[in-house]
């Protein structure tokens, strides 16, 4: 097998594995499922032209994350945010998995607008985490900085979403 070849293969599989929680990953952000395609797609055509032009990727499925976070950037840039309750409202459900129960769509409504009250630094450390299911590491070179303090971000996060929950309960 060449290089080409086995280029090619690992793409491939790189794309089986990563395709869909990149996709739900876009589509938290961004509340659209068409757009959450297509910034899916261009963050995966974005990560096989700088292959293709002779670049060493050590870490494709964070790379593939900080491809697509920018990406999300720049389209908010051109566009104003959209809140998750419209995300929410049109039943975006962050586990994935198509569950129907009244309870699990009225917790998981409860968790977006937990999130939306956390300084953005929280909310996006904590859905590469709990959303995307990221590791500290891949996380770490996803947004460029120490395992140590994506650790410490994710524990302060969870830390104030306890903080909020308990001031909206009481």
């Amino acid at each position: 097998m060449d290089h080409q070849q086995h280029t090619e293969e690992a793409f491939l599989k790189l794309y089986d594995d990563v395709a869909e929680p990149l996709f739900r990953h876009c589509y938290f952000r961004v509340s659209s499922r068409e757009l959450a395609e297509d910034l899916t797609q261009e963050a995966f055509l974005r990560m096989w032209n700088y292959q293709a032009a002779g670049n060493a990727v050590e870490n494709p499925k964070a790379l593939l994350y900080r491809i697509a976070g920018n990406l999300i950037i720049d389209h908010y840039r051109r566009k104003k945010e959209v809140s998750l309750d419209v995300l929410a409202e049109d039943g975006y459900d962050p586990a994935g998995d198509g569950a129907d129960s009244i309870l699990d769509q009225a917790e998981g409504q409860k968790a977006l607008e937990l999130l939306e009250k956390l300084e953005p630094q929280y909310r996006e450390i904590l859905t590469l985490r709990y959303v995307s299911d990221l590791s500290i590491t891949e996380i770490a070179e996803v947004v460029g900085q120490s395992e140590n303090a994506v650790s410490v971000r994710i524990h302060r996060g969870i830390q104030k979403l306890k903080t909020i929950f308990h001031h909206g309960t009481n």
